[in-house]
């Protein structure tokens, strides 16, 4: 993964990154279209310390642009007042993992995600297939982070 190089100084460490990730809900999914326009469109995700897991649905424009080409970025962010605000920024590839459309059929790879999934959102240990959706994976090439707050810090 490239090292972020600008803004250092307002960056995130990765304990802060991991709970920043932990704590927010949704993120905002920039993919292209077949005409080359951008989509983006906000989803709920989980974070496993490294890879964001999205659990799309596979009869949208999302799933059919990643289909044709697997380049993503992902934004995370919160803040309302300039020194509030802060962020997470991936680039990557998606790839998806397991069953598409997912079904209740025990994936050990997905073990894990659908867990986090299943207590982030659902406040549950597990969550139903509904036949709809699957899994994308994204491991970052990059990841940028900010916290203006850091701006006051020193």
């Amino acid at each position: 993964m490239k090292q972020q190089r600008r803004g250092r100084k307002i960056a995130m460490t990765p304990d802060e990154i991991d709970a920043f990730l932990a704590e927010e809900r949704t993120c905002r999914v920039a993919t292209l279209t077949a005409s080359g326009h951008p989509h983006v469109a906000p989803l709920w995700f989980v974070w496993d310390g490294k890879s964001v897991w999205l659990y799309s649905i596979v009869k949208s424009q999302r799933w059919t642009d990643l289909t044709r080409n697997p380049d993503i970025a992902i934004v995370i962010d919160a803040g309302t007042d300039y020194f509030e605000l802060r962020g997470v920024e991936i680039l990557g590839r998606a790839v998806v993992i397991g069953e598409v459309p997912r079904t209740d059929t025990p994936d050990p790879i997905l073990r894990e995600p659908e867990s986090l999934f299943a207590r982030k959102y659902f406040d549950t240990d597990r969550i139903a297939a509904d036949h709809k959706h699957a899994w994308l994976q994204i491991a970052p090439d990059k990841l940028t982070s900010w916290n203006f707050a850091k701006l006051i810090e020193r």
